[in-house]
């Protein structure tokens, strides 16, 4: 099968699953404003998405807004960081984020230059504010995401997933749609509960006649 017939199955089979099987969370709500979102993103980069869901909504309830983050005790931030790891760390980036925000009325620039040059606003952070501010198809590519495609289409060249061009590409393309939300929620999804790093559960997957992985290992 072509590379653009692989991606199009892909798709379609990704968000018939989604519809029955995706996974329910806060930030996935229509409803939230942006910097809900925002905040959303920021957690879960390297983190699950489970974990992120323990204390998130009580933290957007102490922190509604970027002043509220920006004037907050750092120590209190801390106290909510520490489950997801580097918690000091990404509590003074997260709170230096606030402070450019406030300086910015709350407003993010669609140019991506300009995007990524916000305190932690790398590749994975500024692909999610395009995606789910703006609604730009771009993809949360991380190693759950990475998984999937590998598997589905074949192994990468480069280790650092951001820097891999056969990797990025296929993402771009996959998430190239009108649906293109769904569609990384569905990649993130499955790598959580089917294509998972051990074990996968295959039997219980809607991939498997094109899957790479699949023809090699049942």
């Amino acid at each position: 099968m072509r590379q653009a017939d692989k991606i199009l199955f892909l798709q379609e089979k990704l968000l018939e699953w989604y519809k029955v099987s995706g996974r329910h969370f806060p930030w996935r709500n229509k409803s939230i404003s942006n910097y809900q979102k925002v905040i959303a993103e920021v957690l879960l980069q390297r983190t699950k998405a489970e974990t992120v869901s323990k204390f998130y909504i009580q933290f957007i309830i102490d922190y509604p807004n970027w002043k509220s983050l920006a004037n907050a005790n750092l120590k209190d931030i801390e106290e909510y960081l520490k489950p997801i790891g580097l918690y000091r760390q990404r509590s003074v980036r997260l709170q230096n984020l606030a402070k450019e925000m406030v300086k910015r009325n709350g407003r993010l620039p669609k140019n991506r230059e300009d995007l990524e040059s916000i305190p932690f606003m790398g590749q994975y952070i500024a692909n999610s504010v395009e995606l789910v501010i703006f609604n730009q198809p771009s993809p949360l590519v991380d190693v759950n995401m990475a998984r999937v495609i590998e598997r589905f289409f074949g192994p990468r060249q480069m280790a650092d997933i951001r820097y891999d061009p056969y990797l990025q590409d296929l993402a771009y393309k996959i998430v190239n749609h009108k649906d293109a939300k769904y569609l990384n929620w569905a990649i993130l999804d499955l790598a959580a509960l089917i294509c998972i790093a051990r074990n996968p559960r295959c039997h219980k997957c809607n991939l498997t006649s094109q899957c790479e992985y699949y023809k090699v290992y049942f």
